[in-house]
């Protein structure tokens, strides 16, 4: 079998599931491993005697003795974002403290849930470090607004910070860490609830980052398709997997899919997932299409030259590992009300005698002509058919997320996904999930006078507009292959989909998509 190229296989994971309990008690009576403080620059504030004038931390540094102030100050922490220290001190019920700055306010960012977020990382580093098993947080000054999304942005970040992906390392450790009492954040079935949600969404993130992170010997077409179909065999009794091979995706006349997929060893499998939800009416019909290039060459238009990344080109895949992690949490989390539609046109492009050179024209499966002025815009060729057939599922509304242009990441950097659609109610709804989420999006003009560059002497267009706003002119090329009936919206997330200094895929979109089949949701 093609995949077994290099002979490498994942070692097995076993993600450490995270008991996560919402209490309030007193600090100072806790029992565990460690004790993380989240603590503000103004926290610190001491008063003439040297005494903290923080309740809270006034209260641990009382049954300290007077070393919490004393440690805290020689260890020179200032309570800068970031910053942290665990300290073993006599008194205290816990083995051990941790403080962790939150910088000037947690309040101030409390309207987004980035400070909570990385509060979380910050939990997830001192407790691998410090090899503690249970561990409790709680905030000085405890949070008095968004406590709920808080608690919720607290503990993904705890899933994600510990998330190290050791499956293609002869040695790899595990962590520690099985469970964390959030203090101050209120307690009862809400919290739970929301606690839970952030589990769920948080190892569906996991998985996209693991399937970006695999390499393209191990993670093909037909694996990618394996992982889909084990998704929907995980949660039965909501899902259904219908994988399309290349024969029937002839029958479906998919010419500009199956042309990108036409010079690999390895062939194309066409993904659709359906969830349905066990009873109830279905109000809205949604699509979520992933661009699943699980490797890409550029073919005859090869990636050369500096800062082509060829090397990293397994993330050209990120689009169908927010689609699958999305699918992942949607199954444990079953929202009411609603279908979701995910769909993936899975193939590689690579270089060989049977691959489309540049100036081929080939043919949509809605009858558009294409002539492939440029081999390396192979993305765009297999979300044409992939929209084409999303639309042809009767939904209301499609997302479709795509690791697309270069363009994109030249605008906007590698932190944000440029977004566009015709339509403002499905921005706004979108936009109002990533503000939930944390991931940070920004609405591009669809501008249709540039279409002109798409023009083509010998076919209804060609494939890509070169470099002038190439990120709104591949966004204009899909807009072609969307009945005008359906609300439609295209992710760039080429930019955020890798973190270069973890090295490591990010599993962005996951957590919007959600967010956003959530907000469509009955409940």
């Amino acid at each position: 079998m093609p995949h077994t190229l290099g002979l490498t296989k994942p070692n097995s994971t076993d993600h450490p599931k995270i008991s996560f309990a919402a209490k309030e008690i007193d600090v100072t009576e806790w029992k565990g491993d460690l004790l993380v403080v989240g603590v503000t620059e103004k926290d610190l504030t001491k008063d003439d005697g040297s005494k903290f004038e923080n309740p809270i931390l006034n209260k641990l540094d009382a049954h300290t003795s007077g070393l919490l102030a004393l440690v805290s100050s020689e260890e020179d922490f200032t309570g800068k974002p970031g910053q942290s220290t665990v300290l073993r001190l006599p008194g205290l019920a816990t083995k051990r403290i941790g403080l962790i700055g939150l910088g000037k306010t947690a309040s101030s960012s409390s309207s987004s849930p980035a400070a909570f977020h990385s509060l979380g990382e910050g939990v997830a580093n001192v407790s691998k470090a410090s090899q503690s098993s249970t561990v409790a947080v709680v905030l000085a000054s405890p949070e008095s607004e968004s406590k709920l999304s808080s608690a919720s942005a607290l503990a993904s970040g705890v899933v994600l910070g510990l998330f190290e992906d050791g499956r293609y390392k002869s040695d790899s450790k595990k962590p520690s860490l099985s469970s964390v009492d959030i203090i101050g954040f209120g307690t009862g079935a809400e919290v739970e609830k929301k606690l839970k949600y952030a589990e769920d969404v948080s190892y569906g993130v996991i998985f996209g980052r693991e399937l970006i992170n695999s390499p393209a010997n191990v993670l093909t077409p037909a694996v990618l398709a394996e992982e889909a179909a084990k998704v929907a065999s995980t949660y039965s009794d909501v899902f259904t997997a219908n994988i399309l091979n290349e024969e029937q995706c002839k029958e479906l006349k998919m010419g500009s899919y199956l042309a990108v997929a036409a010079a690999s060893a390895n062939p194309p499998f066409f993904i659709h997932l359906v969830y349905k939800p066990k009873s109830g009416d279905v109000k809205t019909k949604l699509a979520l299409v992933g661009k699943g290039l699980t490797f890409d060459s550029g073919g005859y238009n090869i990636k050369t030259g500096p800062g082509c990344s060829i090397e990293l080109m397994k993330f050209d895949m990120g689009g169908s590992a927010a689609v699958l992690g999305a699918a992942k949490a949607i199954g444990e989390i079953k929202p009411p009300g609603v279908e979701v539609h995910f769909i993936v046109a899975a193939c590689e492009n690579m270089i060989s005698g049977t691959g489309m050179r540049p100036g081929d024209v080939i043919t949509a499966s809605n009858g558009k002509t294409i002539e492939v002025n440029n081999t390396d815009a192979e993305g765009r060729l297999t979300l044409a058919d992939a929209l084409v057939y999303a639309c042809n599922q009767g939904v209301d509304k499609i997302v479709d997320l795509a690791t697309l242009t270069g363009a994109c990441v030249i605008a906007l950097g590698t932190s944000v996904a440029g977004i566009y659609t015709p339509n403002d109610e499905l921005a706004k709804e979108v936009i109002a999930a990533s503000e939930k989420s944390g991931e940070k999006l920004w609405r591009m003009p669809l501008e249709e006078s540039y279409w002109e560059m798409m023009k083509s002497g010998c076919a209804d267009m060609v494939n890509t507009g070169g470099r002038a706003g190439g990120s709104i002119t591949a966004a204009l090329f899909l807009k072609q292959f969307v009945s005008e009936k359906v609300q439609w919206m295209h992710i760039d997330m080429a930019g955020p989909v890798w973190n270069e200094k973890k090295k490591s895929g990010t599993g962005f979109g996951v957590a919007t998509l959600v967010e956003w089949v959530q907000t469509n949701s009955s409940s």
